[in-house]
């Protein structure tokens, strides 16, 4: 398998940083801690570069907050220059990553994305008789620090490269069981999604498997008969123990496609898409900010307009109007 040299002059590169700060800035420019830095572009790049030169980067330094959504998440914000490190890491080494995924994944991924990764499940809705739904327990906490050195290590090369990936593994979480990724880093989801591309790959390699469709750990996959789901979802779960050190979540759901199922976010059916309850209050509450910040006039009509459109963005591909009037 062809591994991807990568060295730190590369990441520390001045205008491979300076690419990486605007990706990390984008629409966060008058937050104080991304005011600070870009106050003093040149000085914090020279200062990150030399970190990453001398091996101290990353940072560490991060915020951890939590949120229901609608279970409980702790999501972990690294400081302003390690989330530029993390761009800066991802200007070079996403193009490895891209190539290492199967077509039929769609989270983090440039083209894809949640609305085709939904059109892509509805379309198998309507060709393939039986689906088995599942994700995986406690994902991102249970990631095994160990596997995915070893993963990674297969995709790239560079032993500097390699010291800081596992520098980035190890500072994102406090937990000292050799598991975990913080839950809000860019390179956390990259490395996530990577860690199940086997799991893909076991899937469509078994005869039984029509088809397939991951988001993230959210999986999903097409097949003749209740027996062949029945039986692909035992084998699954013990590839995912004895490789990946995962657990299959509980609520598995088997059953007929013409049943339609809940795929992040939205009511998927054979002819119609809708959005969750969840999604319509989200929309509803973000609506009414809107409203309350125009009339008290905190935003001028562009900012409200830019807002809504974000919104509204998020109702895409759904038969919006149908959903709320059964709401």
């Amino acid at each position: 398998m062809q591994r991807n040299s990568i060295r730190l002059e590369q990441i520390a590169d001045h205008e491979n940083l300076l690419r990486a700060t605007w990706k990390a800035a984008r629409g966060k420019q008058h937050r104080p801690a991304v005011a600070r830095f870009l106050d003093d572009l040149n000085g914090r790049l020279k200062h990150l570069a030399d970190a990453i030169l001398q091996e101290h980067a990353p940072l560490g330094r991060c915020r951890r907050f939590v949120i229901h959504d609608p279970k409980r998440r702790e999501i972990t914000a690294a400081c302003f220059a390690d989330r530029v490190l993390h761009h800066a890491i991802m200007n070079l080494a996403e193009p490895r990553f891209e190539r290492m995924l199967v077509d039929s994944t769609f989270a983090c991924r440039p083209g894809k994305g949640v609305h085709a990764a939904v059109e892509a499940v509805q379309n198998n809705l309507r060709r393939f008789p039986w689906l088995v739904q599942v994700d995986i327990q406690s994902y991102f906490p249970s990631i095994d620090h160990a596997i995915l050195k070893k993963l990674l290590a297969t995709r790239f090369k560079g032993a500097a490269f390699i010291r800081l990936l596992e520098r980035i593994i190890a500072s994102g979480e406090p937990s000292t069981s050799g598991c975990g990724l913080p839950i809000g880093s860019l390179t956390s989801q990259h490395f996530a999604n990577a860690y199940l591309d086997s799991a893909d790959r076991f899937l469509l390699n078994h005869s039984a498997v029509c088809a397939h469709i991951r988001y993230m750990d959210d999986i999903v996959w097409w097949c003749r008969s209740r027996q062949e789901a029945t039986e692909t979802l035992q084998l699954l779960r013990d590839f995912l123990w004895q490789s990946r050190k995962l657990t299959v979540k509980s609520t598995v759901q088997i059953r007929q496609s013409r049943q339609g199922l809940c795929f992040c976010g939205f009511r998927v059916r054979q002819g119609v898409v809708l959005p969750s309850s969840r999604k319509l209050s989200r929309y509803r509450a973000g609506l009414r900010r809107i409203n309350t910040a125009r009339a008290k006039a905190d935003v001028s009509e562009q900012q409200a307009q830019r807002a809504y459109d974000n919104l509204l963005a998020t109702l895409n591909g759904t038969q919006s109007l149908m959903a709320l009037c059964e709401s």
